[in-house]
């Protein structure tokens, strides 16, 4: 038996749109870093970028289960000295629920390049409404 390995040249992309609305951040994070990944075709390997490109929409009403909202903190700094700055989750949600989607994810990819690559497959939208129509993403339910 030889064991297959894809190559960058014959990976297969598809589009899958996710809709957030009532889904748990972490749990909804991990299912869309298996597929950004490619952890969920039988073709993965590990040193290729051979995942799905995902869209979600809805971002604003994930949902945060226990006191998260106010304890989780993120911190941010600026590059210069003393401009440390700080937000809790709440403020966070409110302000750009996007980037809540996409820094839960990437806590969930390696962090290399081919991480970086993965990462730029995620597309997180506000609304009920994106611009991937001409995509035909297909709508997948994480249950």
């Amino acid at each position: 038996m030889r064991t297959a390995f894809v190559k960058k040249e014959e990976v297969d992309r598809k589009w899958y749109v996710f809709d957030a609305d009532g889904q748990t951040l972490g749990r909804f994070a991990s299912r869309i870093a298996k597929i950004l990944m490619g952890k969920n075709k039988p073709t993965y390997t590990p040193n290729v970028d051979d995942g799905d490109f995902v869209v979600v929409i809805n971002a604003e009403k994930v949902k945060i289960t226990g006191k998260k909202l106010t304890d989780k903190v993120y911190y941010h700094h600026t590059g210069y000295i003393g401009s440390l700055k700080s937000g809790t989750l709440k403020d966070r949600l409110a302000k750009e629920p996007e980037e809540v989607i996409v820094d839960a994810v990437w806590g969930m990819l390696p962090k290399t390049r081919l991480g970086r690559k993965m990462i730029k497959k995620l597309k997180v939208y506000r609304g009920s409404e994106h611009p991937h129509k001409a995509q035909k993403p297909e709508p997948l339910k994480i249950s």
